[in-house]
């Protein structure tokens, strides 16, 4: 069990690409380089613009925002992990345009490669790794309060107040730790098969007798994540104490839709096939 967990949640970079690939984004996509201080290193930030953004009329109109992690597998199929991709842009596309989504940006946030799980996690995945070495991902929401958000926030026209971030895998414990930790930053999230074992757990406890988060939280997961079914089980049961402990916050409940999906997997395919459902929860269409 251990091996493979470690194979999935922390040898997490990006694929190499070695042949040629024809690019699948959908409408507007800009890449920006972008330095950070606080992990000392660059990155691409992935900004995806809903249609319209460029027009005339809209020109001051400002627009809520989702930030994702692992940028590099959300929109671009030639950047995508084993060239597969959550297929996001296609999606809110097909939503703004069948008047089911208002229109958002997207960001997403490239991780940092051999650097992702130092970079997402709060803590130590001693279950998956036993001799894995003290994270920084402490410092996570910081680096999205202080570097992050400004950044987009003085290039692109946003919503004031606070938006949503999502994430999956150890993306998905980087997002809900941020929106846990800073309510005043993140209202929302969307957290696909959250890697709830590091720390032996303590994201259960942390969220034990919590007293605010964030306003709606989408909880996604697969029955058939891994090969060992106890495995499976067991990811399934931490993921329905996560959602209760969410449910017993003491100051303004969030609103929680937790989607256990038959024979779903650990991977950009099953993320993608509840990506619809997730948005459409974080932002409903008034």
């Amino acid at each position: 069990m251990f091996k493979l967990l470690l194979a999935i949640f922390a040898a997490w970079p990006v694929m190499a690409q070695t042949a040629p690939c024809t690019p699948t984004v959908a409408g507007t996509l800009e890449i920006t380089a972008f330095t950070g201080k606080i992990f000392n290193n660059a990155r691409n930030l992935r900004v995806w613009l809903p249609p319209g953004y460029a027009d005339p009329v809209n020109v001051a109109t400002r627009y809520p925002v989702l930030y994702m992690l692992d940028g590099q597998n959300l929109f671009d199929a030639c950047t995508g992990f084993g060239h597969h991709e959550w297929q996001i842009d296609e999606t809110i596309s097909r939503l703004i345009a069948e008047g089911a989504l208002a229109p958002l940006i997207v960001v997403g946030i490239d991780n940092a490669g051999s650097r992702r799980a130092f970079e997402y996690l709060p803590y130590k995945d001693t279950v998956s790794d036993p001799r894995s070495n003290e994270p920084d991902g402490k410092r996570f929401p910081d680096f999205m309060a202080t570097e992050v958000i400004p950044f987009i926030a003085g290039r692109y026209r946003v919503s004031s107040g606070p938006q949503a971030i999502g994430g999956s895998s150890y993306g998905a414990i980087a997002a809900l730790y941020s929106a846990l930790t800073r309510p005043d930053l993140f209202n929302a999230a969307i957290i696909e098969s959250p890697s709830l074992q590091v720390g032996n757990g303590q994201l259960l406890r942390d969220t034990d007798h919590l007293f605010r988060g964030p306003a709606r939280i989408f909880v996604g997961v697969g029955d058939s994540e891994f090969s060992n079914d106890s495995d499976n089980l067991g990811f399934v049961r931490a993921v329905r104490s996560l959602e209760a402990n969410l449910k017993a916050t003491a100051l303004r409940p969030p609103q929680v839709l937790t989607v256990i999906q038959p024979g779903g997997r650990h991977n950009e395919g099953a993320w993608a096939s509840r990506f619809a459902q997730a948005i459409q929860f974080l932002f409903p269409r008034q």
